[in-house]
């Protein structure tokens, strides 16, 4: 790990490196189903409306941003309030770099000390990368949604995982807002936990 790395919570001000990665996915290929890449502004508000109750984490390598991960709600039903979506997306000169893994170890840490217990993701096929990536992790397959989505003038069927966040109490507490968690003696740490992965 370079001395010159970091993970921390983004902020408005990253959105322009976070669309710079993102673009390219929307633009590209069909691992976005967005159309068209999201503005700078939009991407500030993604953040911003994010940040009121999840984790979006950068991973910083010499001031530039080179990966970033974030949490969003799984479904809005209130039964389904300890379960959350992740996303991870890398910058291209830094695939391979051990970026992925980092920013989700981070995430999950943070997301454990919020309350939650299960973790979403899912990935359009083929994409040997993000399997590899998300099952060396520890996420369990859990289904296929078969040519769900339309880009590019080809069907995509999308591979959906689950990973247990921790273990599911009969009482579970409400999971905290990202807002009271970096308050806690333990955030820190929790930020830290993925840098000993990176490979840059």
């Amino acid at each position: 790990m370079s001395s010159t790395s970091i993970i921390r919570l983004a902020s408005k001000s990253d959105a322009a490196q976070v669309q710079d990665i993102y673009a390219p996915f929307v633009r590209d290929t069909p691992i976005s189903f967005e159309a068209e890449p999201p503005s700078v502004k939009e991407m500030q508000q993604r953040i911003e409306d994010t940040l009121r109750q999840f984790p979006w984490l950068i991973c910083e390598h010499q001031a530039e941003v080179v990966g970033y991960v974030y949490a969003n709600s799984h479904r809005a039903r209130a039964a389904y309030l300890w379960s959350v979506d992740v996303s991870v997306y890398i910058h291209q000169r830094y695939h391979r770099s051990g970026v992925g893994k980092a920013l989700y170890l981070s995430l999950f840490e943070i997301l454990r000390l919020q309350g939650f217990c299960n973790a979403y993701a899912g990935a359009t096929l083929p994409n040997p990368a993000s399997v590899g990536l998300h099952e060396a992790l520890g996420f369990q397959p859990v289904g296929v949604y078969e040519a769900v989505g339309y880009k590019f003038r080809a069907w995509h069927s999308v591979i959906w995982w689950q990973l247990a966040l921790q273990e599911r109490s009969v009482t579970p507490a409400l999971p905290l807002p990202i807002g009271e968690v970096k308050e806690r003696a333990e955030w820190q740490a929790a930020l830290n936990t993925g840098l000993p992965f990176l490979k840059l």
